[in-house]
């Protein structure tokens, strides 16, 4: 008798992911396929359509191959956020890049609307500042260059995967990525009319918002599956990873490492956020959204094959053995602003910047250097979200790097905070696949989701106050020279 499983899609900025899950929440099989990215002008960044779906396809197969007499339950998606593309209706072909999360090109754009006055109303309606990380300036940049189709459809990631999977049938989306998109209102929970005639945008282009754990739909015609599988869930990757923490307590919270990274920590209730943190849908379940704070750091494990190359070494995995080589930088700072600061500054235009140096510094200060930047970075954040919310309970964390201990002792040390590893690096993936089994009875409830968590022991921080505080000083007074050169 052939084993039942979750296909759970993760549709990543640099690599799509495909994995199958048990009823014991175990990972039995995955598969992946690289996405290519494109950078046409300094701070564009963009991808093409057609090849993140090939790569998704791409995926699938690898992993099916590795299980082919696995029985499909359901299916679900967890996605790259704030990437945003339009399409055909008619045809389903693309009208454009998808411009991603990382693309500054419509930095001007959201200047003005910030000059305009029109910040504060768009963060008490969203949640969210005005800044190019999000997609309405890029969405209406996408339709303008597409103005002789009036058939389009604009989505996030997880929409155009969607529409592929049932055969161009379908144009939905989840409350979590439809709040990252600002022209959602999270208060009211609807796209917000307001905030579409300010971003240029048409809410009949808008895709039907729907929960988090929601059946979709079906497979249809989608070549690497059979027909009739339920789509079954559609989150964001890093509230994905959230919900597979087990974060159900309000001021439970999670940092995921990655490209770029989030931390995020759940609320009771929508509050408006403190300058320099966004507030978010984390997940919908039965009609009932549940809302996090988070904070969005641009760069963050992507400045270490930087590095590595800048210091003529063959890894990343070299680069953190140089760094753990010395106990400090002895001054060094780099402060990854490669293609601006996300939060807490969101200073679109600045730009990175390494300080510091003396005829003592070597390469094993700079590559210790920019291992300490993702923790401080982090640690930015953190004080905010902490105090906003008045304190954070249990912090996971995952992604890659999740599984360096060096690289997690530094963030616990900063944050001056335990932080408790996953076992299975894969949290987006797990969360959209356990929002899927929910939503089709595979798992009933969230007792028995919690039975699965799987963490390792906490690492708690071990650095002095002295150090700790010093070392913080030091960083941001950097970011305070990388903010002024950009001014």
């Amino acid at each position: 008798m052939a084993d039942r499983v979750i296909l759970a899609v993760d549709e990543g900025t640099t690599n799509s992911k495909a994995v199958l899950i048990d009823q014991t929440g175990a990972i039995v099989a995955t598969g992946s396929a690289p996405v290519p990215i494109s950078h046409p002008q300094p701070g564009w960044v963009e991808q093409d359509a057609d090849a993140i779906w090939a790569a998704t396809q791409a995926a699938v197969t690898e992993c099916l191959s590795r299980r082919p007499d696995a029985e499909i339950a359901a299916l679900g998606i967890s996605n790259q956020r704030e990437s945003i593309l339009i399409w055909d209706r008619r045809t389903g072909a693309p009208l454009g890049p998808v411009i991603t999360w990382q693309c500054r090109r419509t930095a001007a754009e959201c200047a003005a609307l910030r000059e305009a006055g029109h910040e504060s109303d768009v963060i008490a309606r969203t949640g969210l500042p005005v800044d190019p990380l999000f997609p309405p300036t890029k969405a209406a940049w996408l339709v303008s260059r597409a103005a002789a189709r009036r058939d389009i459809c604009i989505g996030t990631v997880d929409s155009w995967l969607i529409w592929k999977l049932s055969g161009g049938s379908i144009h939905e989306t989840d409350r979590s990525n439809a709040a990252r998109t600002q022209v959602f209102n999270l208060g009211e929970g609807r796209w917000d009319e307001a905030l579409c005639a300010l971003f240029g945008i048409d809410p009949a282009m808008l895709p039907t918002v729907r929960d988090s754990s929601h059946i979709f739909g079906r497979t249809r015609n989608a070549a690497v599956l059979p027909d009739g599988i339920p789509i079954a869930s559609a989150i964001g990757d890093s509230h994905a990873a959230l919900f597979s923490h087990g974060a159900f307590t309000p001021g439970d919270g999670k940092i995921t490492f990655g490209t770029g990274s989030s931390v995020m920590a759940t609320l009771a209730d929508y509050m408006v956020p403190p300058a320099g943190i966004t507030t978010t849908i984390a997940w919908s379940i039965g009609g009932v959204s549940t809302f996090a704070f988070e904070g969005n750091i641009l760069t963050s494990a992507s400045v270490f094959p930087w590095t590595a190359d800048l210091l003529g070494l063959g890894s990343v995995d070299e680069l953190l053995e140089l760094a753990r080589t010395v106990d400090g930088t002895d001054g060094v700072t780099l402060v990854p602003a490669h293609v601006g600061l996300g939060s807490p500054h969101w200073i679109a235009d600045a730009r990175g910047l390494l300080t510091g140096l003396s005829f003592g510094s070597g390469r094993a200060q700079v590559a210790r250097a920019a291992a300490e930047s993702m923790a401080l970075q982090v640690a930015d954040v953190f004080a905010i979200m902490a105090a906003a919310a008045g304190g954070i309970g249990r912090l996971s964390v995952d992604g890659g790097p999740s599984r360096n201990r060096f690289l997690m002792q530094m963030v616990a040390d900063y944050l001056d905070h335990a932080v408790t590893p996953s076992r299975n690096s894969e949290g987006s993936a797990l969360g959209a696949g356990y929002l899927a089994g929910l939503a089709v009875g595979f798992w009933e409830d969230f007792t028995a989701l919690s039975a699965l968590l799987r963490h390792d022991d906490a690492i708690r921080p071990l650095m002095s106050t002295e150090r700790r505080q010093r070392d913080l000083e030091r960083w941001q007074s950097a970011v305070a020279r990388a903010i002024q050169k950009s001014q």
